[in-house]
């Protein structure tokens, strides 16, 4: 899908239009051939950074050719096969100063934010500022992400804390999944924007500066809670599988002996059932009784001793 946007006024009215003309914004969402051919052949875009925006295993990065520049970031979204979270790469394709693309494989919230105008001060001429609004949105969403993971969280573990079933921990583990893939990109993401900082990939203005210095705090920030809510979920994750393992132990321990206390009666009955001359008490008339006899008393002694040792 192809859209076009073009900013109306310095008051930042803009709308949808059909021309591709200079001070537009392009945005691609999961483009066709046909598209990514028709801006190939109509702006010159290169072919070779809208495919690296689409492929899911590109990393965060700048890259150049000519005069066109490629900034890669990794966004925050939730898989809604699975209702997991992950990310996938966002292309900012800027051709001299004349059009600014955004590339990305499904249609995200970021940029939705922009073209339904959520964003204040938006410009789709001003690229550099363009670019700068998306990495801080961009940091705000991983911080968003990570709180709906928090709370996902501790739902699972309130299920848990009832009843232990293998559902919650498999969600557990899809989470802590999550915060592994958000750990990646985020340190991806501040590579790409300290490198922007230092002023020879995009021109930067005084405030764009501020602004730029802004979107850092808030991607460490997120670095920093993607760091310990992964921390927390670990544990958390580990001792719920030690009290797996531990009440695992406890029912085998107590399987153990009252397969003890049990096999008692039947090796009392065992020896005194044998077809053999000489048993003991085979002609009394309370034989029975005192063999039974037997056996209990040996199987009290057998539990008291298991009962005294703590296993049981």
């Amino acid at each position: 899908m192809l859209k076009i946007f073009k900013t109306l006024d310095d008051k930042g009215l803009f709308r949808e239009t059909n021309k591709i003309e200079k001070g537009v914004w392009i945005n691609l969402t999961n483009p066709t051939t046909q598209e990514i051919n028709n801006l190939v052949n109509s702006i010159g875009a290169n072919e070779e950074f809208i495919r690296y925006s689409l492929d899911t295993e590109e990393r965060a990065r700048i890259d150049f050719e000519d005069d066109q520049t490629l900034i890669l970031v990794d966004i925050p979204i939730t898989e809604s096969s699975k209702g997991d979270y992950s990310t996938i790469p966002l292309g900012i394709i800027v051709i001299k100063d004349d059009y600014f693309i955004t590339v990305c494989s499904q249609n995200v919230d970021i940029i939705k934010d922009f073209y339904e105008s959520k964003i204040k001060e938006f410009y789709t001429y001003k690229k550099t500022r363009f670019t700068l609004q998306i990495l801080y949105r961009t940091a705000t969403y991983y911080l968003n992400y990570l709180k709906k993971i928090n709370k996902e969280t501790d739902k699972t573990e309130s299920k848990l804390q009832k009843e232990l079933k293998n559902e919650e921990l498999i969600k557990l583990l899809a989470l802590e999944k999550s915060l592994v893939y958000f750990t990646t990109s985020l340190k991806s993401n501040e590579l790409v924007m300290e490198r922007l900082l230092r002023g020879n990939i995009l021109k930067l203005y005084d405030d764009d500066k501020e602004y730029l210095q802004d979107a850092i705090i808030e991607n460490k920030q997120a670095i920093e809670m993607v760091t310990i809510s992964r921390d927390i979920l670990t544990g958390t994750t580990n001792a719920y599988a030690s009290i797996i393992s531990n009440n695992l132990n406890i029912v085998m321990k107590f399987l153990a002996a009252v397969t003890i206390v049990f096999s008692i009666p039947t090796i009392v009955s065992g020896l005194f059932g044998m077809n053999v001359k000489g048993i003991f008490f085979a002609s009394n008339e309370y034989g029975f009784i005192i063999v039974i006899g037997i056996a209990l008393l040996l199987s009290l002694v057998a539990y008291y001793w298991l009962k005294k040792r703590d296993m049981w």
